[in-house]
């Protein structure tokens, strides 16, 4: 025998007399019913009342069953919905799945049949310990350093809105894991993430690849196609390398952005999405606006929570987490056993620039894994496989004296860092925001490294 159903259903339906039937049906089963006559009333209760699950009727007056159910996994994602309705269909069904619902139950229902699936519902809640919105998953970032815990604390903040992120710093920086950081940390982790790279595709493809289009709208146009906005209604759109995009683009991308709503290629009808933005780019923005390229009322429409991402450069306290990540990840896709990293090869990985950061140090080290013969990599192994890229140097040869500490690795770097700080701030007239902006960093990383080299 079933142990009884316990628990606080929310009850949605126009009807009182089916709310007054459910209600005495749920009390007998051991459920604690909470009527509703309205979507309005029922996101209202929700925001008064912990509840483990809702079932609601599809149409209504005013908002919909469907738009309910949207409202929901944005507020209380871990909440599961049930729908019900007399005009049940499998196009109808399919779609409400589609959106996120737990299950589906038809008019008039047989009571044995609604238990069954509230009882599904409710412990499939129960068994799932889904993570808290505002909470980055872990293992995502490498790296405990000061500008990457400051990074990651704005980020869970970002996550927790729905206002449109902006995410700027140079090319390997991880904008696009920040990019999915926002989403699985916010309330619509449930829902799609979907991503799209501006600069990959011309322009005609780009718009059909964003918007969709409808059966022939042009040649090869066979069936309609839903575009990447369409495909993230209910999560989050991913637009990387935002800069790229044409004119033509930016004003259709606009509309979207402030009306939630557009039509597909060779269409009439108008699709309205629930979707939030996060944006990426490395290049300035506000010289593509200052020199025309780039709409400054889009600038200022995806420029809502701007977040840089912090160079390697910034963060070399993190080389070696990340050097130790990506040798175990390499070596198990690429079948190799465990790597170590001696000393010298870490001292001479850290003596290198990054220019391409994080990505360009994960890439550096996949070779090193393939071609190294192991299980340990020294600084011979890292000079030998830097001598065959462009771009990178070998470390110089002869040791600098353990007495000099002028000569050593860490004081090399201070000198440099403060070098150019100094540039920086020299070129931006000592304005340090825009100082800020010429290094990549954020304006508080710069008051860091300004105080840290007694620059303030």
């Amino acid at each position: 025998m079933s142990e009884p159903l316990k628990g606080h259903v929310l009850v949605v339906d126009d009807d009182p007399a089916l709310l007054k039937v459910l209600g005495a049906l749920l009390t007998q089963a051991g459920l604690t019913p909470h009527p509703a006559s309205s979507a309005k009333d029922a996101l209202a209760l929700l925001a008064r009342q912990p509840i483990d699950v809702v079932v609601s009727d599809v149409r209504m007056p005013g908002m919909s069953g469907l738009e309910l159910l949207t409202e929901v996994g944005r507020g209380w994602p871990d909440v599961p919905v049930l729908l019900m309705t007399a005009h049940g269909t499998v196009p109808l069904a399919v779609e409400a799945m589609r959106a996120g619902a737990a299950d589906f139950v038809l008019k008039p229902f047989d009571r044995e049949e609604l238990l069954f699936t509230l009882r599904k519902a409710l412990l499939r809640a129960k068994e799932e310990t889904p993570r808290s919105a505002g909470k980055l998953p872990d293992g995502l970032f490498v790296g405990a350093g000061r500008a990457m815990s400051e990074v990651k604390a704005l980020l869970a903040k970002a996550a927790l809105g729905t206002a449109t992120v902006l995410l700027r710093g140079e090319s390997g920086t991880g904008k696009e894991l920040a990019a999915r950081a926002v989403h699985e940390g916010s309330p619509r982790r449930a829902g799609p993430f979907v991503k799209l790279h501006c600069a990959a595709l011309p322009d005609t493809l780009l718009e059909s690849e964003l918007f969709g289009y409808e059966k022939g709208a042009f040649t090869g146009a066979a069936t309609r196609k839903p575009g990447r906005v369409e495909l993230a209604h209910g999560g989050t759109l991913f637009l990387d390398e935002i800069g790229d995009v044409s004119q033509a683009v930016q004003v259709k991308l606009l509309r979207v952005l402030q009306e939630r709503e557009f039509e597909r290629l060779g269409g009439t009808q108008t699709v309205k999405v629930d979707v939030r933005f996060v944006a990426a780019t490395h290049q300035p923005l506000e010289d593509l606006v200052r020199r025309g390229t780039f709409r400054e009322d889009l600038f200022y429409r995806l420029n809502v929570v701007p977040l840089w991402l912090p160079s390697l450069r910034e963060r070399p306290e993190d080389i070696e987490p990340l050097s130790r990540h990506f040798l175990d990840v390499h070596a198990k896709t690429n079948g190799r056993p465990p790597f170590t990293l001696s000393a010298d090869g870490l001292a001479a990985l850290q003596a290198q620039p990054w220019p391409g950061n994080v990505r360009q140090l994960q890439n550096f080290l996949e070779r090193l894994v393939v071609l190294s013969d192991g299980p340990t990599l020294t600084g011979a192994d890292v000079a030998r496989e830097l001598s065959r890229q462009p771009g990178l140097a070998p470390p110089p040869v002869a040791a600098p004296s353990p007495t000099a500490d002028s000569g050593t690795l860490e004081s090399r770097r201070k000198d440099v860092e403060k070098d150019a700080l100094v540039d920086a701030l020299k070129r931006a007239g000592d304005n340090r925001t825009l100082a800020a902006r010429l290094l990549g960093i954020s304006r508080r990383t710069l008051y860091n490294k300004l105080e840290e080299h007694g620059l303030l």
